[in-house]
């Protein structure tokens, strides 16, 4: 976490204060529950909360120099300040129930604060879909001219993908939302499963199947690799808005705002550098898949090798793909369109585009596709390389002209008929 990508909405989940204050939440949360078991005295949480605790971090990180421990130090802390009563609180826990239970409440608001943002990106997508459904377009395959599409088609590609990243999201959310207070290797030893589901309820987690002494890691692993593919799908969308701001294309750029400027030694420069930041922040959120799906080997029932991991990836991920959805966001929003040069590209090639369509309706004629396919190339071929009409070279190509006549060709070069399902397409991808 930098402050050039940090909303401060997730500096303040991920920073020390917030995360002693879940730490206390899970303590009090627990405590209640053993109270209604009768294993603490009435009234202790009641009484250590009107007591009050400011927490300190800084005082924290004092007590662990000593200590070595962070929730020891954490726990003195808190003792410090409320006296007697603290000394029920951890009652038969051990320090991966503070510790995972925080952990999932932290991942679980993460996401709370990552869809708004991402609901932000896809209302942008849709609108600009809509508004260029019937903007045509050339399609590209290996980077070459392919067949028309729409630059609204291409947008709707974005959103359901980002709609199916939205769905991960929300599952993975889900799967993370799970915490423990099952005590050392999770048996319930001094505890029972009663007092960590009515516990866990009150802080909207649900209970690990089988803990450990901590909660199974691969809950984790899926977790980041939903964040990775969120993020793989912006660096996608920024990969095409970097291609169509290319001078040699030119269908649109990121909109370049007054007073800004593009380059320190070139006053005409105007660069994809939203473009460009996003796809270098994907290689951050990407990167903490490895590390995540290593941490799910732990030895036995538990080592803490995962930690130190999920200490740096957990604030960086979120926050980092936090920041990628709001800049996505804006630079959809902002996208400048050249419908022009959209259609100055597709008429590139005069035509080419349709040699399928005159294939088909070769074979439709009964030619061999074989055939039909090497007569339609040679003329393709011709038109590339000595400026001919495609269309023109088809209809005085006599094996073409014995199977078709010049209107039938012409007909092949009907762009509104390759484009006639495009709101079938947009109707599919955005209801």
């Amino acid at each position: 976490m930098i402050p050039r990508y940090t909303p401060a909405d997730m500096e303040s989940l991920w920073s020390p204060a917030r995360r002693f204050a879940i730490w206390l939440e899970v303590e009090l949360a627990a405590c209640v529950a053993m109270e209604k078991a009768g294993l603490v005295p009435a009234g202790t949480a009641d009484e250590i909360r009107k007591k009050g605790v400011t927490i300190d971090p800084a005082r924290i990180d004092e007590i662990e120099r000593t200590v070595k421990h962070d929730v020891i130090a954490f726990l003195t802390h808190v003792e410090e300040q409320v006296g007697p009563p603290a000394r029920w609180l951890h009652r038969g826990m051990t320090s991966s129930d503070v510790l995972d239970s925080a952990l999932a409440i932290q991942l679980r608001d993460a996401v709370d604060a990552m869809l708004p943002r991402l609901d932000r990106l896809l209302a942008a997508l849709q609108k600009r879909a809509r508004e260029h459904a019937h903007t045509p377009m050339i399609g590209r395959s290996h980077g070459i001219h392919a067949e028309p599409i729409t630059f609204g088609i291409a947008l709707a590609g974005h959103y359901a993908e980002m709609a199916r990243g939205r769905r991960r999201l929300a599952t993975a959310r889900a799967e993370i939302a799970v915490g423990k207070i099952a005590g050392a290797v999770g048996t319930y030893a001094h505890l029972t499963p009663e007092i960590e589901a009515e516990a866990l309820a009150g802080l909207g987690l649900e209970p690990e199947s089988v803990a450990t002494q901590v909660v199974a890691r691969d809950r984790h692993a899926a977790y980041f690799t939903a964040l990775a593919t969120v993020a793989a799908g912006i660096e996608r969308l920024a990969t095409n808005v970097r291609h169509w701001q290319r001078n040699e294309v030119g269908e649109a750029e990121e909109a370049f705002t007054r007073g800004q400027k593009g380059s320190s030694a070139m006053p005409h420069k105007r660069n994809p550098i939203l473009s460009e930041n996003l796809c270098g922040l994907a290689r951050i959120v990407r990167a903490a898949c490895i590390p995540a799906l290593e941490d799910v080997a732990l030895w036995h029932e538990r080592d803490i090798s995962h930690s130190s991991v999920e200490r740096m990836i957990g604030p960086d991920a979120t926050t980092t793909l936090a920041f990628m959805l709001e800049r996505a966001a804006g630079l959809v929003e902002g996208l400048v369109v050249y419908p022009e040069n959209l259609k100055k590209n597709l008429d590139r090639t005069g035509g080419l585009f349709f040699s399928e369509g005159v294939l088909l309706a070769l074979v439709e004629t009964g030619a061999p596709r074989q055939e039909a396919y090497y007569w339609v190339q040679r003329n393709a071929m011709k038109a590339l390389h000595e400026g001919a009409s495609f269309e023109e070279a088809l209809a005085a190509d006599p094996d073409v002209v014995a199977r078709l006549t010049p209107e039938q060709v012409r007909q092949c070069f009907d762009l509104s008929h390759v484009l006639r399902h495009v709101d079938a397409i947009l109707d599919r991808a955005l209801r």
